[in-house]
Order: structure tokens, then C-alpha cells, then sequence
């Protein structure tokens, strides 16, 4: 029995843990694959206050466990699959046990969304990547294609120039949306190409990735090009299928909120990328966080 439950240990969860325990709250944040959520993907961060030369993610996110852990907060390996509750008692469950607590956060970030064209599914792990971390050094010297037009594509086409020998840009529209100085960072590069207005149709290979077709919004027409890895920036997906039946959704699944973080139901909060909001960075998930973690605080204060 925990006063406190976080669900997810991303940036929002770590926040929500780090207030949770400076409250003095007994709580427990279970998180599914790895502590520090989607960023862990990005190698930098470099609009995180405080760090004027930016900061390595993974330096960070361990700076943020730190500071968890050391408020006596316990960070547990296990998936959440289902929440019950009543209005004083939530159920938590994980496919390993239950766990009780008087509140819960739900903290469980979002997912990299998949293109959805003929050849996605074939060719993921055989040139096809949403990682560029993860997989940027197994394309050196190789021409590869990335498909977006947000800062995560621009920032990660920048770092894939590393490696690669060419990187194509591939975006739908003519302007990005991803911020000025990312785009001018990308277009000072010399390995760096733009294909614009224009789509993914199809991905195709014999054993992996070795040709994109592309076909321009405008003009409509079609063209191949030869490539040999595929990374695909295209947006976020919310890791909320477990509460499809629990907290009120938006039509994209994101999880819906007030302005202190309370969901649809009593003793539930919501912080991060999983909920519907205007932004998400690393700082807005922090601020969600803290105001997560101080709503629950007040629910909770009564029956202490």
C-alpha cells in the first residue's frame, strides 16, 4: 500500500517522484522498458534551462534518478496494464502483482508513431529505424532518408550526418515545423538533402531497406530513391491503451486533463506526453510534473 503511485518514469515521472517525496509521500513509480521514457531516444538536449551548451540525455535523465531516489522514492521495473478504483482505494495492477495506493499519476509518455506504407512492417530492424541513437552508427558511409519535418526529424537528420554519407530530408509540406535554428543547422550541411512537398508511398528491398518511392503532393508525381536506411520521425502515439476504459480520452487517445492535472476520475492526475496538451518538451513534462505531484498531494492530505 503506497500513498503514491506513478506510472512511468520519464522526465514527468521522475518530476512527479522527486515533489511526491519531498512531500513525504510513501510512493512508488513502476515504469514498463527504461527510466527516462521516449528522450532517452535523443543523444542531447539543448533548450533544457540551466545548460547553455545543452546536455547529454542520458546524463540528465540518471541527474533526475539521482534526485528520485535520493527522497526515498523506489522506481520498479514492471509494466501497468490495467487501474481500478473507488473513490478512497486504486488497484495498480502490473502482470506480476497489485499494488494499492490512495492516488495515482499517470506519467506512461508516448510512442514514436509509424508511417503506416506498404514495406514499414517488413523492413523494421533491416533499414528501418525510429531511433537514430540506437542504429545511426550501423549506416556509416551509407545514404539514408529521414521522414519528417519536427525538431526530433531535424535534430536527428543532424546527427545521422554524422555516419551517413548522404541524408535525405523527406517532409510533406515546403516549411518545417520544427524550430528556425534546427532547420539552419540542417541546411548548413553538405551531406544533408531536402525533398519536399512530397510523401512516402512505399518502402521496398529484397532483404532490407534499399529503395524509397516518393511521390510529390503537388505535382503528383512518383519517383524512387535509392537509400539504404529509413528513419521515421512522423509524431508521437500516448501509451494509454491500458485506460481506454478508465480515464476519458481525446480522439487521439491522449488523456484529458484541467489545469491542475486532475483526469475524469477522483485521485487520478495525468503529467506529460500521454496527456492532450499544446507542447511537449522535456520542461513541460518536468512543470507537469511538480503540479502532478502537488494535486495529489492535496487529495491526499485529508486522509493522512
Amino acid at each position: 500500500m503506497y500513498e503514491l503511485i506513478i506510472v512511468g518514469a520519464g522526465p514527468a515521472g521522475l518530476t512527479a517522484g522527486l515533489y511526491a517525496g519531498r512531500y513525504g509521500l510513501s510512493t512508488l513509480i513502476l515504469e514498463k522498458a527504461v527510466v527516462g521514457g521516449q528522450i532517452i531516444l535523443s543523444e542531447k538536449i539543448e533548450n533544457f534551462p540551466g545548460f547553455p551548451a545543452g546536455i547529454e540525455t542520458n546524463a540528465l535523465i540518471e541527474k533526475m534518478r539521482k534526485q528520485v531516489e535520493n527522497v526515498g522514492v523506489k522506481i520498479l521495473m514492471q509494466e501497468v496494464v490495467k487501474i481500478e478504483f473507488d473513490n478512497t482505494l486504486k488497484k495498480v495492477f502490473s502482470p506480476e502483482e497489485v499494488f494499492f495506493a490512495k492516488a495515482v499519476i499517470v506519467a506512461s509518455g508516448a510512442s514514436a508513431r509509424n508511417l503506416g506504407v506498404k514495406g514499414e512492417d517488413k523492413f523494421i530492424g533491416r533499414g528501418i529505424s525510429y531511433c537514430a541513437t540506437c542504429d545511426g552508427p550501423l549506416f556509416k558511409n551509407k545514404e539514408i532518408c529521414v521522414v519528417g519535418g519536427g525538431d526530433r526529424a531535424l535534430e536527428e537528420a543532424i546527427f545521422l550526418s554524422r555516419y551517413a554519407k548522404k541524408v535525405y530530408i523527406i517532409h510533406r509540406r515546403s516549411e518545417f515545423r520544427g524550430s528556425h535554428i534546427l532547420e539552419e543547422e540542417a541546411k548548413r550541411s553538405k551531406k544533408i538533402n531536402f525533398v519536399l512537398d512530397s510523401v512516402v508511398e512505399e518502402i521496398m528491398g529484397e532483404d532490407r531497406v534499399s529503395t524509397v518511392k516518393i511521390k510529390n503532393v503537388k505535382t503528383h508525381a512518383s519517383t524512387s530513391l535509392n537509400c539504404e536506411g529509413v528513419f521515421i520521425f512522423v509524431g508521437i502515439q500516448p501509451n494509454t491503451t491500458f485506460l481506454k476504459t478508465t480515464l476519458n480520452l481525446d480522439k487521439d487517445g491522449f488523456i484529458i486533463t484541467d489545469e491542475n492535472l486532475k483526469t475524469s476520475a477522483e485521485g487520478i492526475f495525468a503529467a506529460g506526453d500521454c496527456r492532450a496538451a499544446i507542447l511537449r518538451q522535456v520542461v513541460t513534462a518536468c512543470g507537469d510534473g511538480a503540479i502532478a505531484a502537488h494535486s495529489a498531494h492535496q487529495y491526499i492530505a485529508p486522509y493522512k
